[in-house]
């Protein structure tokens, strides 16, 4: 698509969100006249550039994977100086800048590349040269990524220009349920005929065509117009970003740690499993969902018992995607992350329990996942404690709090073991029936 805009878009990281989201939606309108994305490995820069700075994107539909080329975009290695210096340029330039980086703990590092450090020089410069103001998209998986961003990269500003900073620009926190991936396996390459993400790749991008991302509300004092005007923002984003961890991410871990013991290999195999969808309907209606609506009834829409049966039969959908082809084991990766205390599977129990609803599926789901840490976690006569208190250490939760999970899990690994005797393709089913 050509560009006629005279904005600037910077991204960091060149993933599949930063690829089949910021990068391809500005991409789409016609207020970008300049994209620009920083990307520290440097055989990917020298690939994009050596195909004048396009790429393709995979874009999966419910009926069909559809390639989209995007670009050009200037792709820029903050590790070397040169790059680095027309990075902190267009940082100087851009009105939207979007993180899509693997954590929140990448955000800062002693390099001289450190992503904090190059905002805030860039930040700087925009200061130094009139430069427009700026959001930023902090588009991590974590409820307050963009007040650490804010943190870290105002650490690197001295004290008599931070207000002067602080005036051009907004950090914003984002919901982004547009599941993405990057798939690297020859066979599903090939199977699903995806075009690779440039010339000389062994990977490709592969996003769903869902593009309904919600944002913090900008509260510049004079009105500001995004170029990338798909996203929604929310006066209050915390409910909402509840609403993906312990409804959607949730949900989805259910799916694959129990998918796994029922011997699929995809998410969208789950359409065919007996009892599978009814199941995992259940807990995201029965559990999260009555839990959330408790907690947040009158907040908006979302909220009611209408709007969540909506949101969850949409997602749904959307997780079993065939052309989408999530894998089980993709989903289900770093379980003990996972099962963190503040994290989708015990923070889902925790949110229920607080509510007086009972977690049982969910409590299924983290037995699963200790299933796939180690097998031995489905013997009765073992423990949990110990593997569980292990996870959630840095965490520190109250002992009596961390007891009564620790019971409910051990009851769910139980029933588990016992449904687990028998045909994998009928597990849910056994499920449905204790």
């Amino acid at each position: 698509m050509s560009r006629s805009g005279t904005r600037t878009y910077v991204g960091f990281g060149f993933g599949a969100i930063q690829a089949g989201l910021f990068l391809y939606e500005a991409s789409q309108t016609n207020a970008f006249g300049h994209l620009v994305v920083a990307e520290v490995m440097p055989d990917i820069v020298d690939a994009v550039r050596g195909a004048g700075g396009y790429f393709t994107v995979n874009i999966a539909y419910a009926d069909r994977i559809v390639g989209q080329r995007v670009g050009p975009v200037a792709v820029e290695n903050p590790a070397e100086a040169e790059d680095r210096a027309r990075l902190i340029d267009a940082i100087a330039e851009a009105e939207e800048i979007g993180t899509a980086i693997p954590s929140v703990s990448y955000y800062a590092s002693d390099a001289p590349g450190s992503l904090h450090r190059v905002l805030a020089q860039g930040l700087r410069h925009k200061v130094k040269i009139g430069g427009p103001r700026a959001v930023i998209y902090a588009a991590e998986n974590h409820n307050h990524a963009a007040e650490i961003l804010k943190q870290q990269v105002m650490s690197e500003i001295p004290d008599d220009e931070r207000a002067a900073v602080q005036e051009r620009v907004r950090f914003l926190n984002t919901v982004i349920g547009k599941m993405s991936g990057v798939v690297a396996d020859p066979e599903e390459l090939q199977t699903q005929k995806l075009e690779l993400a440039f010339p000389g790749s062994t990977r490709a991008f592969l996003v769903e065509a869902f593009n309904r991302i919600l944002i913090s509300q900008i509260d510049f004092e004079e009105p500001f117009e995004r170029g990338i005007d798909v996203f929604e923002e929310k006066a209050d984003l915390l409910p909402f970003e509840e609403a993906k961890l312990y409804g959607h991410n949730a949900t989805h871990a259910l799916a694959a740690y129990l998918g796994n013991l029922s011997g699929a290999r995809f998410i969208s195999e789950l359409r065919d499993i007996p009892g599978a969808m009814a199941f995992l309907r259940q807990a995201f209606l029965d559990e999260s969902g009555a839990a959330l609506i408790k907690k947040y009834a009158h907040i908006d829409p979302l909220f009611t018992a209408a709007g969540y049966t909506a949101y969850a039969d949409d997602l749904l959908t959307r997780m079993t995607n065939p052309f989408l082809r999530d894998s089980v084991e993709r989903v289900g990766r770093d379980p003990a992350r996972k099962l963190g205390w503040n994290d989708r599977l015990i923070g889902t129990m925790r949110l229920a329990h607080e509510q007086h609803v009972a977690p049982r599926r969910f409590a299924l789901g983290a037995a699963a996942a200790l299933a796939m840490l180690d097998q031995k976690h489905l013997n009765p006569q073992l423990p949990l404690g110990p593997a569980l208190n292990a996870i959630w250490h840095d965490a520190e939760p109250e002992p009596a709090q961390a007891a009564v999970m620790i019971k409910m899990i051990e009851q769910a690994r139980d029933h588990l073991h016992d449904a687990t005797n028998g045909a994998n393709s009928q597990l849910f089913v056994r499920l449905m029936h204790l």
